[in-house]
């Protein structure tokens, strides 16, 4: 059963309590949270596009559904039956299927829900799951996989793929940890300063995982077609500022600094729908 949400989740209040939570058993709950005719904010929309490396255009970067659902995941994730507190909980996988171009004037249906806890290595992984529908229709969806640091288990892990040669090197500035955050909404300390990143055990301020994947799908853009399936494996962090070595082959791609991947990802074409609707 879906709870469905009157109003989007405020991640100001959110970030602060996940921070604080404590575990709640040792099961992932059934729960599935829900958000009707979700709006895009053009002008958020239009610094997202600035930030990531988009073209001004009249549909959705595949990526930002992600940013529109991402509160309810934060959500789900604080509520007091999830079993682990976000801290320490590390993005290392993320596959997004577009069906069709999304118009920015469409209104959303997101649904978001966890499952497939599993060992991992380095701890426990879980996946979290978003559909999106422009009415009854499926049009997007993604799913998240997530890290729970703890005792390893032995079990085997997917590896991030091949650095390709460089094709560009990536200036990434200092601030693009914040330009990303008001853009997306995602304040995560660690990506904001310097001081507060190293609070939870980083030196400098790491980019967002999400601001590299679409960065990469923005510099192959004109290599999409209108149906993809993009899956990225992450890596080591990126601190801030950085330059690093981004590749491409086809539409495999890789993002590094000193031949150590930070990013490695495969678009291919997925099963589509018909053209954006006007909205």
């Amino acid at each position: 059963m879906t709870r469905m949400l009157e109003r989007a989740p405020n991640l100001a209040i959110l970030y602060p309590r996940a921070l604080v939570k404590r575990g709640g058993g040792h099961e992932l709950p059934d729960t599935r949270l829900g958000l009707r005719d979700v709006a895009v904010e053009r002008e958020r929309l239009t610094e997202y596009h600035r930030v990531c490396g988009f073209g001004p255009s009249d549909t959705l970067p595949g990526t930002y559904p992600q940013v529109l659902a991402f509160p309810l995941a934060i959500a789900l994730m604080s509520e007091r039956a999830f079993p682990f507190p976000l801290p320490g909980i590390v993005h290392i996988g993320n596959t997004i299927t577009q069906r069709r171009p999304i118009a920015a004037t469409e209104r959303l249906t997101f649904e978001v829900r966890t499952g497939n806890l599993r060992p991992h290595r380095r701890g426990r992984q879980f996946d979290v799951v978003t559909e999106a529908r422009v009415g009854d229709e499926p049009v997007w969806d993604s799913t998240a996989t997530y890290l729970r640091r703890g005792a390893g288990t032995g079990a085997a892990a997917p590896e991030p793929g091949e650095v390709l040669p460089t094709t560009a090197v990536w200036r990434v500035p200092g601030n693009v940890g914040r330009r990303y955050a008001r853009a997306s909404g995602d304040r995560n300390p660690i990506h904001l300063h310097p001081l507060t990143a190293k609070l939870f055990g980083f030196p400098r301020a790491i980019a967002h995982g999400m601001w590299m994947k679409a960065r990469c799908l923005a510099a192959i853009e004109g290599r999409l077609p209108e149906a993809w399936t993009a899956e990225v494996r992450f890596a080591k962090p990126l601190l801030l500022p950085s330059t690093v070595d981004f590749g491409v082959r086809g539409r495999d791609f890789s993002v590094a600094s000193g031949g150590r991947p930070h990013l490695t990802g495969r678009a291919v074409p997925a099963p589509g729908n018909a053209t954006p609707h006007p909205g």
